[in-house]
């Protein structure tokens, strides 16, 4: 198939490559960019949980800490990955991959939620730091078989290009978001993550 990728610029190689090697044809088309919204050390100190809920909040939140949590969640296992890789391994990671599942599993104690300036904030019972500003682009229309959506944002985006083609989403929310707005979602991925967005596309 000709798989159209739609995460930010310099966040596609893996899921590129993974598609690649399974004779897939992949066409990049960045639909997102990231915009840290501070430089300073975030002071987490009073909290007893730090929750965040995307790959781009975990890179963010690990770049400006001034120290480490006393207990940090991470939202998904690919979310959990970057935390790793920036040396702080998550307490928590629920067997549900949505707030809803972070909500189910976490457990009392002041918590801080560090996530986009749009994130859903109606879930949790926490105090919100914005880290990032999701912008969302405007390419032409891009040409393939499928596309693979990461977020809600890059649900709006392809949509707002007047690309008609399937997608596969990398959680309900995302889901939701694509059928709000025209989308057709031929799968969503059970476990949302990179892993995840492949399975998906190999039940096509």
């Amino acid at each position: 198939m000709r798989i159209v990728v739609t995460r930010a610029a310099g966040q596609t190689d893996e899921l590129a490559a993974r598609l690649e090697s399974l004779g897939h044809e992949v066409v990049r088309c960045p639909l997102i960019e990231v915009e840290p919204l501070g430089d300073e050390p975030i002071d987490v100190a009073a909290y007893d949980w730090v929750v965040v809920t995307s790959p781009n909040g975990a890179r963010e939140l690990a770049r400006r800490l001034a120290a480490r949590p006393a207990h940090l969640a991470a939202i998904g296992p690919g979310t959990a990955d970057v935390l790793r890789a920036h040396g702080y391994e998550p307490d928590l990671v629920p067997c549900v991959h949505t707030q809803e599942g972070l909500r189910d599993e976490l457990p009392p104690g002041r918590t801080l939620l560090a996530a986009a300036e749009g994130a859903r904030r109606g879930v949790l019972d926490a105090d919100f730091l914005p880290l990032y500003r999701t912008i969302e682009l405007r390419p032409p229309a891009p040409d393939g078989d499928v596309a693979l959506l990461a977020s809600a944002s890059a649900a709006r985006a392809l949509a707002a290009t007047g690309a008609r083609l399937p997608v596969v989403a990398i959680g309900p929310q995302t889901a939701a978001e694509a059928r709000a707005h025209g989308l057709e979602v031929a799968a969503v991925a059970e476990s949302h993550d990179v892993d995840g967005l492949v399975e998906a596309v190999g039940s096509l």
